[in-house]
């Protein structure tokens, strides 16, 4: 009975000893758990914004009327480009393409940026212009529109042009390789234009953008043609090889277009450096009372 009557206490004693630190080690252990989930979240938030994915459910965005731009604009590019190589005359080929950019790019600029390329798009997207899923969904529009704008051009022609509707392909002689060095300048030039036809420091230049930029299509289409058939836009050269069928050489239209896209891009920001805006020239406001006082004391 003593036995059980000291030993009891202390077993008490110690249960609640235990308990008390168990508890304490919890709550801590919660708090920092409850720090660590609210990180995290703040870091998904963050994550989120900068991938743009905050852009689905934001009205203001407007990333669907974008898309459906950007759908438009290849369409447009598609058919009037395309259907314009049945001529066989480069320079025609050239003027279409690029007029058709310049138009598609004045229609719809205000919308969704006028990409209407997925070269352009992830030139943008290597310098920080467009957030990583828009980009994406761009060139998924990008893509489709070329498709579809092929397959109306194809639709409305006859037979004997279904072979000359902008199936892009190497001329005789030339390489892959050669090939892919093509299509790299090609569109390296075009985001160089586009980078400096809209840079923000030169509001001059951003009325006549659209003409810039469909005039560095056209010169791109003029040295293009006789080597490539001027892809120049992985889009672009899609829409014409679903339509056809044939997808010969086809991954070299996307992977220099879009190598070239982010030289370029990276190029206008780091190594020529985007123009610096003119200080405006500060306005007088006088701190007198009266506009006269300030004009007979500079006249004693």
């Amino acid at each position: 009975m003593s036995l059980h009557t000291t030993t009891c206490p202390t077993d008490v004693v110690f249960t609640k000893a235990t308990l008390e630190y168990f508890s304490s080690t919890i709550t801590s252990a919660v708090e920092i758990l409850g720090i660590y989930i609210i990180e995290k979240i703040n870091e998904m938030g963050n994550l989120k914004a900068a991938i743009g994915a905050h852009e689905f459910t934001d009205k203001k965005a407007g990333l669907w009327r974008a898309l459906a731009a950007e759908f438009l604009g290849t369409l447009l590019l598609n058919f009037f480009g395309c259907g314009a190589v049945v001529t066989g005359n480069v320079l025609t080929i050239a003027l279409a393409f690029g007029l058709a950019v310049a138009g598609a790019v004045q229609g719809i600029g205000h919308v969704s940026g006028g990409h209407i390329n997925p070269a352009v798009t992830f030139g943008l997207l290597a310098i920080g212009k467009i957030p990583f899923i828009r980009a994406i969904l761009y060139v998924i529009a990008q893509s489709a529109g070329a498709i579809a704008g092929s397959a109306v051009i194809r639709a409305l022609s006859s037979e004997t042009m279904e072979s000359k509707l902008g199936l892009v392909s190497l001329a005789p002689g030339v390489t892959p390789v050669q090939g892919l060095g093509v299509e790299f300048f090609l569109a390296l030039i075009l985001v160089l234009v586009v980078c400096g036809a809209c840079d923000d420091a030169k509001p001059e230049s951003k009325g006549i953008a659209p003409l810039i930029i469909g005039l560095a299509v056209s010169v791109g289409h003029i040295v293009g043609v006789p080597r490539t058939g001027a892809g120049m836009n992985p889009a672009r050269s899609l829409g014409s090889s679903v339509v056809m069928g044939n997808f010969e050489n086809h991954w070299l239209y996307w992977i220099g277009p879009i190598l070239g896209g982010i030289a370029g891009g990276l190029i206008y920001i780091h190594a020529l450096g985007p123009a610096k805006k003119l200080e405006e020239p500060k306005i007088y406001s006088s701190v007198a009372p009266d506009e006269k006082e300030v004009y007979h004391s500079t006249n004693i």
